[in-house]
């Protein structure tokens, strides 16, 4: 899979392709290119816009949620209802289809709001929904690996419970906790159904999440294929997407190799 997008995509990458959007293109415009053997116009900086604010805003909203429901069920619950509550829907959110979380995040704010309300907003809302159980249950077996031993002694020594939680257990579980937010946000970062119902899709850059549509990488991939602006053999619209695959293939290494560096920065200093 790695070769076939590198072969198909490398050609498309360029300047052209990650600082310009679509505005403006037109099948004649492709047509001409394709014509005369010069470079792909066009290109899908508007999709990396939206994509790097719609997934921020979704980590800003699961990473806090799925944090602190971790710490709630690991070190605060015991057993009870409410726990036991708890871990039921986030077993069940695990397994929701992506455009549920969609459809759930449209109709919410198509109630508050007004029908037909498309914003990055919604979008994120709708994939936090989709993070946030992955979030809590990585959080959660890393809290529960912690070594009791740890508790104690901050315990023996007077510090609080909130405390020992904040400058013993999590910074000992931050290298797994790192992790499994990388891990939730490539689960979602590549999410194409939820986000063609809520963000929309258009042509040119909006760095707005909070008033009007915005494409995303996987949406801009999925137009490309589907909705090509010269419907020919010689086509760039081909091209453009497997380049954008390309792209969020290597957003997503480039967030694996972000999290293990924060995990090395954070993690506790060993020594005799």
């Amino acid at each position: 899979m790695i070769f076939t997008v590198l072969s198909k995509g490398l050609a498309g990458l360029s300047p052209d392709f990650l600082f310009t959007s679509m505005g403006g293109m037109t099948g004649a415009v492709d047509n001409a290119s394709a014509e005369s053997g010069g470079p792909v116009l066009g290109g899908a900086y508007h999709g990396i816009v939206g994509t790097l604010l719609i997934t921020l805003w979704a980590t800003i909203i699961s990473v806090p949620i799925g944090l602190l429901t971790a710490v709630y069920l690991v070190e605060y619950s015991n057993g009870g209802p409410l726990s036991r509550a708890i871990t039921f829907f986030v077993d069940v959110m695990t397994g929701i289809p992506s455009i549920v979380a969609g459809l759930f995040a449209a109709a919410f704010f198509g109630l508050v709001f007004g029908p037909g309300v498309r914003t990055g907003f919604v979008a994120a809302v709708a994939l936090s929904v989709l993070m946030i159980p992955v979030v809590v249950r990585s959080t959660e077996e890393m809290l529960k690996i912690v070594p009791n031993e740890l508790r104690e002694a901050s315990y023996a020594l007077g510090v609080r419970k909130w405390r020992t939680i904040l400058k013993v257990v999590v910074p000992t579980a931050i290298s797994g906790i790192a992790s499994g937010v990388t891990l939730a946000i490539a689960r979602v970062i590549g999410e194409t159904a939820p986000l063609l119902v809520t963000a929309g899709f258009v042509n040119t850059i909006n760095m707005n999440v909070f008033a009007g549509w915005m494409t995303t990488l996987p949406t801009y991939i999925y137009r490309q294929l589907m909705s090509p602006t010269s419907p020919t053999n010689t086509d760039p619209s081909t091209q453009r997407a497997w380049a954008a695959a390309l792209l969020l293939i290597i957003m997503v290494m480039l967030l694996n190799l972000g999290a293990r560096l924060i995990a090395r920065i954070f993690a506790p200093k060993t020594g005799r």
